[in-house]
């Protein structure tokens, strides 16, 4: 394997034709952020969501950035830093075709299979890997859960839902290196609207859902649904020579048209009854522990499952195995891959030791906790407990409609913190609490608010009896908690493992 910030292309390369590529250095690696920079590097000027990159130049140069990339506005006022200055239009695409060049453009080299939509993503993210693994593939996973190569997983130290782009065509370009063909790309909002995933050259580009989510960023649901799109336009190139390009749409989603059109790559549809979908699935048997479906590609039919409960992962499912067949693999092979699978870290994920159900799941906006409450309501025999939050600096829709959703399918719920980030806990927590008592909750009977998330957990536990269930939403897999001083190390499962030992040992 290559060392670490060793270039495996010329950075050079993915400058536009105008520039005067034959004055500029070679670099070590391609940074945006100053304090990573060290002697030999390219420091790349992008503004952040607080921060912008060229108030920073000089202190890039003096620690060794061997040229910087500005945009077009502040390039004349880095002049006298005594290093070669690019002047682009937009620092983050530069970017983005910088770092690919730098990696050699390793999604050239790659089948790369975009995943997009609001919920869903990561599930679908490890159930393709599972079946394009089960066809004999050596595959690769960006994801927001974890990063993998080759089956092993990889520690990444940024909690972003898609890292920049340097990362991402360092993490393609060592799955080229360690022999994988295929690669597996969680494509959020966020990573596409930024320019994230610029140059990763999609061949497949999938779509979970879509409703309104992350409207604090993107501003209105156009623009999400915009940002989303973006996957599905990027299809429009076809390789010389490559197999035809694919956009694998949901046609329950009412969105779905609005896809199909963004795209010129040939459209194949999955669906759940929906007689004009490509890949049809019907007779649904949902169990507590996953489900059973028939699935119908073409004239072939087969029996498939799936060990996550709830039709939404049967969507998922069929969304995954609808992707592989659009590789052109076998679909009986790929959907035995996907019934393998054994889960996914942080979704439904169930906790052992108590005399009742627990279950942690990452359902953090309202269609996904209305999806994961609507799976557990008819499998629950006593009450349904939920311990859940809503994360700070973001849409205060995202944490009304919670409330709505909690206030209507749940029996009992435990509001706690989320990410709070630099909003105080209590406002965000009223905000929901507003909300569930405008649908006929009250504060006291039907909810109560324990700020510390620990404590929460502890309480929601202490709340269940036998033939309850009691649901720790929001965060799943991830390991911290966003505060007003900086992320702090926190894991749901490990934390409510703890309270389920110290309560019930």
């Amino acid at each position: 394997m290559t060392e670490p910030n060793t270039p495996r292309g010329d950075w050079r390369e993915g400058l536009p034709e105008e520039v005067d590529r034959a004055s500029l250095p070679s670099v070590r690696c391609v940074q945006h952020d100053s304090r990573a920079v060290e002697q030999g590097d390219l420091f790349v000027c992008i503004v952040g969501e607080r921060e912008d990159g060229h108030d920073f130049a000089r202190q890039a140069v003096e620690a060794g950035a061997a040229a910087l990339v500005a945009s077009n506005e502040r390039a004349e006022e880095l002049a006298n830093l005594d290093v070669p200055v690019v002047a682009v239009r937009d620092t983050r695409i530069a970017m983005a075709s910088v770092a690919a060049a730098h990696e050699g453009y390793p999604g050239r080299a790659l089948t790369v299979i975009g995943i997009t939509g609001t919920d869903g993503k990561s599930t679908t993210a490890f159930l393709t890997l599972a079946a394009l693994e089960a066809a004999g593939l050596q595959v690769g996973l960006l994801s927001t859960i974890e990063t993998r190569i080759r089956g092993e997983v990889i520690p990444i130290a940024a909690r972003l839902t898609t890292q920049e782009a340097p990362v991402v065509q360092r993490l393609l370009g060592d799955m080229v290196e360690a022999g994988c063909t295929h690669a597996v790309v969680e494509a959020t909002s966020h990573g596409l609207a930024l320019h994230r995933l610029d140059d990763v050259s999609f061949d497949i580009g999938v779509l979970t859902n879509v409703t309104p989510d992350h409207l604090d960023f993107h501003g209105t649901f156009e623009e999400y649904r915009k940002a989303k799109g973006t996957l599905f336009e990027m299809l429009n190139e076809q390789p010389h020579g490559a197999p035809q390009r694919t956009a694998v749409l949901n046609r329950d989603d009412p969105n779905w048209e609005y896809f199909a059109v963004r795209s010129k790559a040939r459209v194949a549809t999955y669906g759940i009854d929906n007689d004009d979908a490509d890949v049809r699935v019907e007779g649904v048997m949902a169990w507590s522990d996953g489900s059973t479906f028939s699935l119908t590609a073409g004239d072939d039919t087969i029996e498939a499952s799936v060990r996550l409960p709830g039709k939404f992962n049967v969507e998922n499912a069929a969304a995954a195995i609808t992707a592989a067949a659009a590789l052109g693999l076998k679909v009986e092979a790929v959907a035995m891959g996907v019934a393998a699978c054994p889960g996914v870290p942080g979704r439904m994920e169930r906790i052992s030791g108590a005399p009742f159900d627990v279950i942690v799941d990452y359902a953090h906006t309202p269609e996904a906790m209305r999806a994961v409450l609507g799976t557990l309501r008819p499998v629950v025999s006593g009450r349904l407990i939920v311990v859940f939050g809503s994360a700070g600096e973001r849409s205060t829709d995202r944490r009304s409609g919670l409330g709505s959703v909690v206030a209507e399918l749940a029996d009992y719920a435990v509001l706690t913190e989320e990410d709070p980030r630099s909003e105080p806990s209590e406002d965000i927590l009223d905000d929901i609490a507003i909300a569930m008592t405008g649908a006929w909750a009250t504060e006291g009977k039907d909810f109560e608010r324990v700020v510390d998330r620990r404590e929460a957990i502890a309480r929601g536990l202490e709340l269940a009896e036998s033939g309850d269930h009691v649901l720790i939403a929001g965060k799943g897999h991830e390991r911290s908690i966003e505060r007003a001083d900086g992320p702090q190390e926190w894991d749901d499962r490990a934390v409510t493992r703890e309270e389920v030992a110290r309560r019930f040992a």
